[in-house]
């Protein structure tokens, strides 16, 4: 369906406009390169959804610009079966003067619709986007989000062999959303290739088959979701001229502090297999190298598919956590384990203030597994127990 081989983008970049005329006048250079993507490699198979993950200015939106046309590239090839078509930057191709309905003749013919196909189906376009009156008002009194409706319908109506899809989806309103991931399921169950772009990662473990990461313009993982949020949660956390990469089993991080082990148990079983209605003790036996007056240790529980269920930190908890030189403490998370029946994983993170992206000391992805097997108490469906009640609050009539 796609293949891209060796791709490489770059571009000159001028310190003043004034520049560029300066050199083409007097045939010097004024400017300096800047390498966007270098040997971009992969491959998109048909029915397939890849997600492309990576920290703002690692090249993910000039990559989709080059697939969609957008831009050309500088050298390497890439091979296209079929139609694409996509959002990228809200508003490409939409002359704001115009009207939505006038708009829809304009983008579709872009996407390249006929005009036939196009009148065929602009009243599904409409009616998908839920624009109502406002699709016969000019562009530039919409919204951002009420571009965003627009763009999706036409894209998805013009029945694209590969989509692909920016941060654009995450201007719209959640009703709204929710109808493009299911039109999206929709069309990659139909044998339709994706792909996405977004930082909402559970999106990525939940829609995606693969995914990529990209650092500084290079591809630098393409392995299972799971994986690639990890190794991209690695990249948010590294301090590049501090970073102390160790073996996967022990984690990352810059090293002036470390987890160095980690138990959770049931109170009721003793064992990390534990019921639902338990409550949990997660003992965490961290050392530190240097003093640090400001760490934080960080929790997140993960479900079988990958998704983040539930996490804090210390910070969050408004628990201070000063660390001494030479220094090694047992610190203990206590919890009402609420989860369903199920296998989970717990990530643990020691770094400074209130996130990860800040300064991290030792980041362990999936370090402890455990299993919540039978409930304590009502049975519930769903992913967690909240402890509903139910009580009769019918008023009680008056007296004539």
């Amino acid at each position: 369906m796609l293949r891209v081989s060796h791709v490489r983008k770059e571009f000159k970049l001028y310190s003043r406009p004034a520049l560029r005329l300066k050199e083409i006048l007097f045939r010097r250079s004024y400017h300096t390169r800047h390498v966007a993507l270098e040997d971009i490699s992969f491959e998109v198979r048909s029915g397939e959804t890849l997600g492309i993950l990576g920290r703002n200015g690692a090249g993910k939106s000039t990559l989709l610009k080059i697939l969609n046309g957008v831009l050309l590239p500088d050298g390497g090839e890439i091979d296209i079966k079929g139609r694409v078509t996509g959002l990228l930057e809200l508003g490409t191709g939409f002359d704001g003067n115009l009207t939505g309905v006038q708009n829809i003749l304009g983008n579709g013919l872009l996407l390249g619709m006929n005009r036939e196909e196009i009148e065929a189906k602009r009243d599904a376009i409409v009616e998908f986007s839920e624009l109502g009156r406002f699709i016969d008002e000019p562009i530039r009194t919409y919204s951002s989000g009420m571009v965003m409706r627009l763009a999706f319908s036409i894209a998805i109506h013009a029945d694209p062999d590969i989509f692909l899809v920016d941060e654009a989806l995450s201007v719209g309103d959640g009703h709204f959303q929710q109808k493009c991931m299911r039109r999206i399921k929709a069309f990659r169950a139909s044998g339709g290739s994706i792909i996405f772009i977004s930082h909402d990662l559970n999106a990525m473990k939940m829609l995606c088959d693969r995914c990529i990461v990209l650092s500084e313009g290079r591809v630098v993982a393409d392995d299972t979701p799971e994986a690639a949020v990890n190794r991209y949660n690695q990249l948010l956390g590294a301090d590049r001229e501090e970073l102390e990469v160790e073996a996967e089993e022990s984690g990352y991080g810059t090293g002036e502090a470390r987890i160095e082990s980690a138990v959770l148990r049931g109170v009721s079983s003793g064992s990390d297999t534990l019921a639902c209605g338990d409550v949990a003790h997660l003992d965490v036996r961290v050392s530190a190298r240097e003093h640090l007056p400001d760490a934080t240790l960080g929790m997140m529980i993960r479900d079988r598919f990958g998704q983040d269920i539930y996490g804090t930190n210390s910070f969050l908890l408004g628990v201070p956590l000063v660390l001494a030189a030479g220094e090694t403490r047992v610190l203990r998370y206590e919890f009402p384990m609420r989860l369903a029946p199920g296998k989970y994983t717990l990530t643990l993170a020691l770094h400074e203030g209130p996130d990860h992206t800040r300064h991290c000391y030792h980041w362990r992805d999936n370090c402890i597994r455990f299993e919540v097997a039978g409930i304590l108490g009502s049975v519930f469906g769903g992913l967690c127990d909240l402890s509903a009640g139910l009580h009769d609050v019918t008023p009680v009539s008056q007296p004539a």
